[in-house]
């Protein structure tokens, strides 16, 4: 029986397009905002954006319907030594007319993907202010703390952290073909790789195994860590991970999948249309593998 071990392929590397790696973020924050300072204006999940030539979500003054009664303004991290914070816009505010409004996923390819990552922990962290307002365990109201990304509840000290949900994703290989399965919640005719949200006291290998099991009856070996993948729809964190078939007959599960086949390069099904995403990276490294063969 194999050990239940993951290793990580030397000849792969993957960068997430929603990874916020050039901020850094300096505790304790600033008690306010200083006067250099670039925002990001948010509303519900998606920020305004400036028209023109090149598009920018970044403003150097906060303009003057932003910052009312019930806003939220968030510090993301400093982008070299400015720092940057997101601030929450009413669904009611008149946005000028140099600036439009559009959901983060919509802004791939039109922006810099540093500022699609800026973007994306923007909308995250004006959520998570706004879904944490209360005590989970009190009810009394929380507060920001400064010292670390995290709410506080003066009553019962209890300290919330913004939600992560890992979620595995894989792809598992049988000689020259992959396994991609279908959800009822995709476009027509799109398949995908395997993926799930790791349960609780689980650990990321048997998440792997169990999922691929669940979804389509066959067993897997020879875990490879791939990448992985902030990917904030609305805050799942993507694990993702390469494998080889073992045994078994695909049997789908009749309930998250509908339906699953092994492909080869050549006759690939309609895959996830953009490549902004981790299971289209995965699928991606194996046709450009198997293309250099």
């Amino acid at each position: 029986m194999e050990m239940a071990t993951i290793r990580q392929d030397p000849s792969i590397e993957h960068t997430g397009i929603f990874s916020a790696d050039s901020f850094t973020a300096r505790f304790p924050e600033p008690d306010s905002p200083p006067v250099d300072t670039c925002y990001v204006l948010v509303n519900d999940t998606g920020v305004y954006v400036t028209d023109g030539a090149v598009p920018t979500i970044f403003v150097s003054d906060l303009p003057d319907y932003c910052g009312g009664p019930g806003s939220s303004v968030q510090y993301l991290g400093h982008r070299g030594d400015i720092p940057c914070y997101a601030v929450s816009v009413s669904a009611s505010a008149e946005c000028p007319d140099t600036r439009e409004y559009a959901g983060v996923r919509t802004l791939f390819g039109k922006i810099p993907d540093e500022e699609l990552a800026i973007a994306s922990l923007a909308a995250r962290l004006i959520r998570f202010d706004r879904n944490t307002r209360f005590c989970g365990r009190c009810g009394a109201e929380t507060r920001q703390l400064r010292t670390e990304r995290a709410k506080i509840c003066d009553r019962c000290n209890l300290i919330t952290y913004p939600r992560i949900s890992p979620a595995i994703i894989v792809l598992v290989q049988n000689g020259d073909r992959i396994l991609l399965a279908r959800s009822s919640r995709f476009p027509s005719g799109q398949y995908s790789v395997v993926a799930g949200f790791v349960e609780s006291g689980e650990n990321l290998e048997h998440a792997v195994r169990r999922e691929v099991r669940e979804e389509t009856g066959i067993e897997i070996s020879n875990i490879h860590y791939f990448g992985s993948e902030p990917w904030p729809f609305p805050d799942s964190l993507m694990i993702g991970f390469t494998a080889d078939y073992a045994r078994g007959e695909i049997q789908i599960d009749n309930n998250e999948i509908e339906s699953a086949d092994w492909f080869d390069r050549d006759h690939l099904p309609r895959l996830p249309p953009t490549k902004m995403s981790i299971s289209r990276a995965l699928i991606d490294q194996w046709v450009e593998k198997r293309s250099r063969r």
